[in-house]
């Protein structure tokens, strides 16, 4: 159950593959590589329990660096290759961040940062900074002697606010091959192994493409890794590479079934044998609209970086009940709770708790971590929805989100699901805008398949549009059009800087 096991038993097997130039990494070198990182730690003088971050677009290296944290006991922070400077220092700060590796090619930010960590660059010259590669030449590519596993410490996004960091404690199992719950879910229920050929379209950075595709490496399959998302370019290495899994988000089921059908169809993705989707609920009609291209292998889970539970259901399992994002699976229960924290009945709506033996903590922020907390201890990311009798959940939206027209409760989710699947919308936000009269009113943001279409008679038909589908309450009163909506690259919307637009909060920023 780890890298370096598959690299004595099989060191010729390629670990990651660059989807677009089939460069390839075998697992011995993958292994060397971890090695001589995890020795560089040690000889920069950092222990179990301290931090080093990344700062780096997607490259074979990514991994070499997150297993040399793994196997050196270190809590390793991945940070957005999006963000500016100051946001970088600030994650840096927070996170107490003793050395920091940057990617040549984010030289033009990386050059200007201020922290005062210790700095090195892969990749080439960043001003500033040392070679990452000069250090590690020298280091041994054998293990250190004192391996311990480490673990992740990943930032939000930043959609509600400033990235939090979740912070959870070492494995109490020291040992770096030492089996977890995302392993034992990735080999039960979704069916993962050796065999595996995972296609990672979404940035490491983010905890879902790092965590499963280390998930994957540990199971001892190969990794095709996307530098970057393209629609036509995932469907080209499922077809290359003979991918059988993947993990996506519905944005990139959305950007794919809307390529021209002759570039949809030409491409062979018949040895899918599952997708996995998370992020965000899926709209209904985008969830099966791929099944039917792709058969009953698109299987989803809800749960979030913290790792406090989590909720899975496959395709066939989805077709039964649409619009569901599974029953609880491993160790955490499920449940539904009421604004004073009761529990509620089935089919009643309130926020999701987990119930389980995992606890995470906000870094520097014992007020938002005590948030997520009711008085039994059970922990909440903040989501709204129901479950059935039989225990499945549906989501309605995250609280934060939830606009109030007249005293109506409106959870966006809904209207955005219908809206996306217009054939003019190739994106859409939905927020609360002040109103004199109800207090706030439904403003649907659209960007628009072409630009060009942009204008009072493409909102009247998306008004129209959803008012055949919705109650009136719901369908917006406003209509406005982007270019680009402002979405992270995995799949996340920063609904937050929308929303505050309309309320004239100007200085508003990722974080």
């Amino acid at each position: 159950m780890h890298p370096s096991r598959h690299a004595a038993a099989t060191p010729d097997k390629p670990a990651i593959v660059v989807a677009e130039t089939g460069e390839a990494v075998s697992y011995a070198a993958l292994d060397t590589a971890s090695n001589r990182a995890a020795h560089a730690f040690r000889a920069k003088g950092l222990a179990p329990g301290e931090r080093v971050a990344f700062f780096l677009e997607n490259a074979p290296g990514y991994f070499a660096l997150a297993w040399g944290a793994q196997r050196s006991g270190l809590l390793f922070v991945c940070i957005s290759s999006k963000l500016t400077a100051p946001e970088v220092d600030y994650i840096l700060a927070d996170s107490g961040a003793k050395l920091l590796i940057a990617d040549a090619a984010l030289a033009s930010v990386a050059a200007a940062l201020e922290t005062s960590a210790e700095r090195f660059s892969l990749g080439g010259e960043v001003a500033g900074f040392a070679p990452w590669e000069a250090l590690t030449a020298s280091m041994p590519e054998t293990p250190i002697a004192d391996e311990r596993a480490g673990v992740d410490m990943l930032y939000s996004s930043g959609t509600t606010g400033r990235p939090k960091g979740v912070r959870v404690a070492l494995p109490e199992d020291p040992a770096i091959d030492a089996v977890n719950p995302l392993v034992m879910i990735a080999m039960g229920f979704f069916g993962l192994g050796p065999d595996s050929i995972y296609l990672c379209p979404a940035p490491l950075y983010h905890a879902a493409p790092l965590r499963w595709s280390m998930t994957v490496q540990r199971l001892g399959g190969t990794i095709v890794l996307m530098r970057r998302f393209d629609a036509e370019g995932a469907l080209a290495a499922i077809e290359r590479y003979r991918c059988n899994a993947g993990q996506f988000v519905p944005t990139h089921f959305v950007r794919m079934l809307k390529l021209p059908e002759d570039i949809r169809t030409k491409y062979d993705v018949s040895s899918m044998k599952v997708a996995i989707h998370a992020a965000a609920p899926c709209p209904v009609p985008v969830k099966r609209a791929m099944i039917d291209w792709w058969g009953p292998v698109i299987d989803e889970y809800y749960a979030g970086s913290e790792g406090n539970g989590l909720t899975a259901i496959k395709a066939a399992e989805w077709l039964e009940r649409p619009g569901s994002v599974g029953r609880a699976i491993g160790e955490a229960t499920l449940h539904i709770c009421g604004e004073g924290g009761d529990e509620l009945p089935p089919r009643a709506e309130g926020l999701v708790y987990f119930e389980g033996p995992r606890q995470f903590e906000y870094h520097n922020d014992p007020a938002k971590t005590a948030e997520t907390r009711n008085a039994r201890g059970w922990t909440t990311l903040g989501d709204v929805g129901r479950v059935d009798a039989d225990g499945w959940l549906t989501l309605t939206d995250r609280k934060s989100f939830m606009i109030i027209s007249g005293g109506v409760n409106i959870y966006p989710q809904e209207i955005e699901n219908l809206l996306v699947t217009h054939p003019k919308v190739a994106d859409v936000a939905v927020v609360g805008a002040p109103h004199e009269e109800m207090g706030e009113q439904v403003v649907a943001v659209v960007q628009p398949a072409d630009m060009a279409d942009a204008g009072d008679t493409l909102a009247e038909e998306l008004i129209a549009f959803c008012r055949a589908a919705l109650s009136g309450v719901k369908t917006p009163r406003r209509i406005d059009f982007v270019e680009t909506l402002p979405r992270h690259d995995t799949g996340k919307l920063y609904k937050r800087l929308i929303r505050d637009a309309y309320w004239g909060k100007k200085e508003s920023r990722i974080v």
